[in-house]
């Protein structure tokens, strides 16, 4: 390997290393709040993709990653954290300074840069950020907001929220933003991936511990985990993408972010492995 490309491997590296979700210590946000929901949203346009922060994988904590070839048709819903002044000033895995107060993220696997829309789906609240940096490296989080883009969603003093992150391709019209209805019925994850959708208020939070295609093989693991001192535990029936019946078992609703890490942990303790995070 010629040495500069060993010296931009190393950069990358050490660039990727000092990302958000890689340094101890605690983290906060300014020591006098302000009213950022003025802060305009990002504008999706065309870049190159960053020349540090794309290899095709990289490993943290134990855990291998792969970045994805194109961020078009991403649609997740799971549980945003955020980040602020410990990062603050630093170098993001992108090579680019972090800056608490732009509409920024990182994510783990989405291109560098990709523009995504973020919407809490508690609030009704939304967002366009640029993902530039490489975390969250924490269990059941999909995205880690910069400070200003937490607050516009309002998750600052929760510390987390449940939210829908949706890529928007530069130079296409961006589907609206999803609107949250006290009265309209709940969608699934799935049924958000065919575009726009109404959810309902508060929406729901879930452990997905297993999927079968045997409704016997579910129904087993049901009735061993209600054993335990947990939420409901319950098999539902679903189908894959070439429409072959699955069998989901959940546990919850979870009252809180924390009582499902608490939740999450206990059940990797039972030899149930990494629970999946439903919102629902």
């Amino acid at each position: 390997m010629p040495h500069y490309s060993k010296q931009l491997l190393l950069l990358g590296t050490l660039l990727l290393l000092a990302s958000c979700g890689s340094l101890g210590g605690r983290d906060g946000g300014p020591s006098r709040s302000a009213d950022l929901s003025h802060v305009p949203d990002a504008v999706p346009r065309a870049e190159p993709r960053s020349r540090y922060g794309n290899p095709a994988s990289y490993e943290v904590n134990g855990r291998r990653y792969t970045v994805r070839n194109s961020a078009e048709g991403y649609v997740e819903r799971g549980i945003a954290s955020w980040y602020g002044t410990k990062f603050h000033g630093r170098r993001t895995s992108s090579g680019e300074t972090y800056d608490m107060h732009a509409l920024t993220a990182a994510h783990t696997t989405l291109p560098l840069p990709t523009y995504v829309r973020v919407t809490n789906l508690n609030n009704g609240r939304s967002t366009v950020v640029r993902v530039n940096d490489r975390g969250p490296f924490h269990d059941n989080r999909i995205i880690d907001l910069s400070y200003a883009a937490a607050s516009k969603l309002g998750i600052v003093e929760t510390g987390t929220g449940l939210v829908e992150v949706r890529a928007l391709t530069p130079g296409q019209p961006a589907p609206p933003p999803l609107t949250v209805a006290q009265t309209a019925p709940a969608v699934t994850s799935g049924a958000a991936l065919g575009g726009p959708a109404t959810v309902a208020q508060p929406v729901g939070l879930y452990l997905q511990v297993g999927a079968f295609v045997s409704r016997s093989n579910a129904e087993q693991l049901r009735s061993r985990l209600s054993g335990e001192p947990l939420p409901p535990v319950r098999v539902q029936e679903g189908a894959d993408a070439s429409n072959t019946p699955i069998y989901r078992v959940r546990i919850g609703p979870i009252s809180s972010v924390d009582e499902a890490d608490r939740l999450a942990a206990r059940l990797g303790n039972l030899g149930v492995g990494t629970p999946h995070v439903v919102i629902d």
